[in-house]
């Protein structure tokens, strides 16, 4: 291992260590050429997203390959209809989500949510949820997002959020516009970065894809 993977490898460690809803004592850390592979076990699904997310905040990772694997507590197995109205319970009590505008299948653990919602943070919160149900191995996030808005205001609403970005530098990043899609490109110095800019496009209303080609350099 060089010298740069394995300070890579140690940062990627620390910030797991760092942040409190990840328990990294079960986490293995590997790193080579920029690209951080996680291996080992959590106990639910939110806390394996909770430790991509801090991999990718690390700077100088440009890929993260998440191989962790969901071991449940000791607590009895749901079974997938349980499982479908648990979640239907937590939606019914969020406010972000739009309860009657998402349907939910539960096969094995896994959880697949469909229906059109307006938001992009709809869709997201709504994934979010079902992700910390216990019992829950896996989200397809299959919801479809409609847009009401004019294409002209949803790119300056994405360029106004570029520049309220403290850690994002707006001035590498451009914007193109293909209907409701937001292709962003340009380079940036961490995948955090990347991370932020991606994160603003679809937090803009009416968004309905983004492709990132911004790379890090």
């Amino acid at each position: 291992m060089s010298k740069r993977d394995s300070k890579l490898q140690h940062d990627v460690m620390e910030e797991l260590a760092w942040d409190p809803r990840i328990d990294h004592a079960g986490i293995g850390v590997a790193g080579m050429g920029g690209v951080v592979s996680l291996n080992g076990f959590v106990t639910c699904f939110a806390e394996k997203l909770a430790a991509e997310r801090a991999a990718m905040r690390v700077e100088g990772v440009k890929a993260v390959a998440n191989e962790i694997k969901i071991r449940f507590a000791s607590d009895r197995k749901l079974a997938d209809h349980e499982i479908a109205k648990r979640i239907r319970d937590i939606f019914e009590y969020n406010v972000l989500i739009p309860e009657d505008a998402i349907q939910i299948t539960v096969d094995g653990g896994w959880v697949k949510l469909s229906g059109i919602v307006e938001w992009h943070f709809q869709s997201e919160e709504a994934a979010r949820a079902a992700s910390k149900i216990s019992g829950v191995t896996g989200v397809s996030n299959g919801i479809v997002l409609r847009s009401k808005m004019g294409i002209s205001d949803i790119r300056r609403r994405i360029e106004d959020a570029f520049k309220r970005q403290a850690g994002l530098d707006a001035a590498s990043v451009q914007i193109d516009m293909s209907g409701t899609k937001v292709t962003p490109s340009g380079s940036v110095k961490a995948l955090h970065e990347r991370w932020l800019a991606e994160q603003a496009a679809w937090l803009a209303p009416g968004v309905t894809q983004v492709e990132d080609k911004i790379i890090v350099v």
